[in-house]
């Protein structure tokens, strides 16, 4: 529904290979944008796809086919009529094909031009994508990225502050434990004295 088009592999699997058989061919056409062969498909295995239940959500694959395909013409042709892109899609009129192609402008599927009055469309030419400030914004934020979690990691690694003195004794302590360390050191000394 979305146009995600499943791994090949998924289709070839040995146990699956004859029941998703037709679930390939309709991809295929979905993914080429042949009108003709989604057609074909959809009649030769309407039957199957009723039975799976899924021959409405087959039909309303139908809208990204004829996008594929005006993708495709709009890509092999700078300019070209309504009538010619009505018969490439089989459609009944150019009326229908310039509805269409609006749609698909609209939706930001191709990037063109309607001339209602010459009855055509002609194609934006794609300009060199490193004139513009793309590359340069992409390049930005990749090492704005990079930098953050430079940033984060290296505070990550710090000591919190004044937490690494916490079980340090102060000063004070420490001559009171040696001030005590020593007394019992006199009173066993004193004591091992009285003993011999």
């Amino acid at each position: 529904l979305l146009g995600n088009i499943p791994a090949r592999s998924t289709f070839l699997a040995p146990q699956m290979r004859h029941a998703l058989a037709p679930y390939l061919q309709l991809t295929q056409s979905v993914k080429s944008g042949d009108l003709v062969k989604f057609d074909q498909t959809l009649q030769a295995f309407a039957k199957q796809f009723q039975d799976d239940h899924t021959y409405t959500l087959i039909m309303r694959l139908h809208h990204n086919v004829v996008k594929t395909a005006v993708r495709t013409i709009s890509l092999a042709y700078s300019r070209i009529t309504f009538a010619d892109i009505a018969k490439k899609l089989m459609l009944d009129s150019p009326e229908d094909a310039e509805f269409i192609v609006a749609k698909a402008i609209r939706d930001g599927v191709i990037e063109a031009v309607l001339d209602h009055e010459n009855g055509w469309m002609k194609s934006k030419d794609t300009s060199d994508v490193y004139a513009t400030r793309e590359p340069q914004i992409a390049f930005n934020q990749r090492i704005e990225f990079c930098l953050d979690l430079h940033n984060h990691s290296v505070k990550a690694m710090r000591f919190p502050p004044k937490s690494y003195n916490k079980d340090l004794e102060s000063a004070e302590d420490r001559r009171e434990r040696e001030a005590q360390d020593l007394e019992l050191a006199k009173e066993m000394a004193e004591e091992e004295d009285d003993g011999y």
